[in-house]
């Protein structure tokens, strides 16, 4: 048995890698390349392997480690600072989808009986959090506001599936007790990771700093042991990981787990993407056309619960718009849950095949729709303004008209933007009124206005965003942003518009690499901010104190200039 598991796993991974070098070169996202894998190497496919039971356990490891590392990265300071739009927009889309979803199947023909349609009701509910992750990781998107929302809607689900995990059993005879139970489960569970986390780990944790290992090892443990505990608990064993990796989030050791943590979770998520494919079934008509109404269903009520809310609470078209794309994919816990019905004799074989097989259709679908995102975008938005159902005010709620002229323009508002404004603010606070800022982030631009700064709500790639500003009677215009945030342009192609609407304008630009130096000069920048080169210069100044023992004295300089700032992107 030992031996058939190995050869398997070695088929799995060998298998998996043939094909994601194949897909890497004819650029296709390497995710197909998994699920194609399994699908070729299992039951339905070749039938080198016939038993993916012994992958599902490894592969289920996969998954424990990237809620513990989702855990981990989740900044619950922040998620607060959005809290209503992620709660109702969560609210609406849960519900709404469960609600639809119900009626849709039940009378459709979909689901045998009532039961059933709940079941799948729940399942349309559940978006991937792997497979969002993933992408938005790889689009640099995790820390926009669209990619905010749509993380804290993915969390506020995995609750919503932990609840319903806790009743299943009780779902042919359900009662207000069960309901009551689940969530003493959970708040159990909850409090233990909580109060474990705040007075025992950070002893142990200060102790054993000083060997790597260990502490890599204890963040492990402490990971599959409160997976243990939800297990017990008759809880998802990746919920208690989710809570581990919460609780522990703000230790200082957390960026060393996680990039330690990275390749073994890889490792295992691989398995779990194969293992998937093996559990898609040879596709007939009938369970092709049943797969398309499914995956029409779930991708139309993401549309219908997600973006209405957030264009109510006035985040525009973008900011409504993306997590709804986001989100348009089946959970890996939708399966779990299907799978759990069909064995209490709720969900039919039929049932399970369609949701198989429309899970890798929207994995696929919606991993090129996640990528092509900001064309969606831009196509859908003038669409949008024809039904009445306009983009936010270029203004955003300030009379273009009783605005002076702005000389200084800065367009896009992250970090560095952030820091610079806070620097103005403290030591040339007159050239406030002289400042305006484009971005497309709400949020921030409320509290930029609360401070006295005009705001111009838009996408800075655009140029009718950038005209209407006023881009052609600025003097100087300051683009902070690295290309991996300019959605859609990078920062030569957002030179040469800026020069087509103002040539006389000074303009600053920011470029990652020192190649693409000289042809933003040859493009017309005015300067090009290479961030690399000052930390460099800083860093030598650092070195230097270490060298001459006045570090502590720096320390101290620092952290009295950070305490004294009160920045808009913390």
């Amino acid at each position: 048995m030992e031996h058939d598991l190995i050869i398997d796993v070695a088929l799995c991974i060998v298998a998996a890698w043939v094909l994601a070098v194949v897909f890497q070169v004819i650029r296709q996202p390497v995710l197909l390349a998994y699920l194609i894998a399994g699908f070729a190497i299992g039951p339905f496919g070749f039938r080198w392997i016939t038993n993916a039971h012994s992958i599902e356990t490894i592969a289920s490891i996969g998954l424990i480690l990237l809620l513990f590392m989702i855990g981990l990265e989740i900044d619950l300071k922040r998620m607060a600072s959005a809290g209503r739009l992620i709660t109702v927009t969560a609210a609406c889309q849960i519900l709404g989808c469960l609600g639809l979803g119900w009626l849709c199947f039940r009378f459709t023909g979909l689901a045998g009986t009532g039961l059933e349609a709940l079941y799948l009701g729940v399942a349309a509910a559940l978006s991937s959090t792997v497979i969002i992750v993933k992408i938005l990781h790889e689009k640099h998107e995790l820390e926009t506001l669209a990619g905010r929302i749509t993380i804290g809607v993915l969390v506020l689900q995995d609750l919503f599936a932990i609840l319903f995990l806790a009743v299943q059993p009780s779902l042919r005879d359900p009662a207000v007790l069960g309901l009551l139970v689940a969530l003493g489960k959970v708040l159990l569970l909850v409090s233990v990771g909580l109060l474990v986390s705040r007075f025992v780990l950070p002893p142990v944790f200060k102790y054993v700093a000083r060997v790597p290992e260990l502490v890599l090892v204890g963040a492990l443990a402490w990971c599959f042991a409160l997976a243990g505990l939800a297990d017990i608990l008759h809880l998802s064993r990746e919920m208690g990981a989710l809570v581990a990796g919460v609780s522990i989030s703000t230790f200082p050791y957390t960026l060393d787990v996680t990039s330690k943590v990275t390749s073994l979770r890889d490792f295992f998520v691989t398995l779990f993407f194969v293992g998937l494919g093996m559990a898609i079934p040879w596709p007939t008509t009938n369970l092709l056309l049943l797969m398309v109404l499914f995956s029409m269903f779930l991708v139309g009520s993401r549309l219908v619960t997600v973006f209405p809310p957030l264009y109510w609470m006035r985040q525009g078209h973008r900011n409504s718009l993306l997590p709804a794309i986001n989100l348009c994919q089946m959970s890996e816990l939708s399966l779990v849950l299907l799978a759990l019905g069909k064995s209490s004799g709720d969900v039919s074989d039929k049932t399970m095949s369609v949701a198989a097989l429309a899970f890798a259709f929207l994995a696929i679908d919606s991993t090129y729709a996640v990528f092509q995102s900001e064309t969606l975008l831009r196509k859908t938005s003038p669409w949008l303004t024809r039904v009445r159902m306009p983009d936010l005010p270029a203004d955003a709620g300030q009379a273009e008209t009783a605005a002076p002229a702005r000389r200084i323009f800065l367009l896009g508002f992250s970090w560095t933007a952030s820091s610079l404004l806070e620097s103005i603010s403290l030591d040339r606070p007159d050239l406030l009124k002289e400042i305006a800022v484009i971005d497309f982030n709400p949020q921030v631009n409320e509290r930029l206005r609360r401070r006295g700064v005009h705001v111009t709500y838009g996408d800075v790639s655009r140029t009718d965003v950038l005209q209407h500003a006023g881009i052609s009677n600025a003097e100087l215009v300051i683009c902070s942003l690295p290309n991996s945030l300019l959605k859609g342009a990078t920062n030569l192609k957002l030179l040469r518009q800026l020069r087509e609407l103002n040539d006389q304008a000074k303009i600053i630009v920011h470029a990652e690499r020192l190649d693409d130096v000289p042809r933003l000069y040859s493009a017309g920048a005015s300067y090009v901010l290479t961030p690399r080169l000052l930390e460099a210069s800083h860093l030598m100044e650092i070195m230097a104190a270490a060298e001459n023992d006045l570090l502590h004295q720096k320390r101290e300089q620092h952290q009295e200039t950070v305490t004294q700032r009160d920045e808009i992107v913390p």
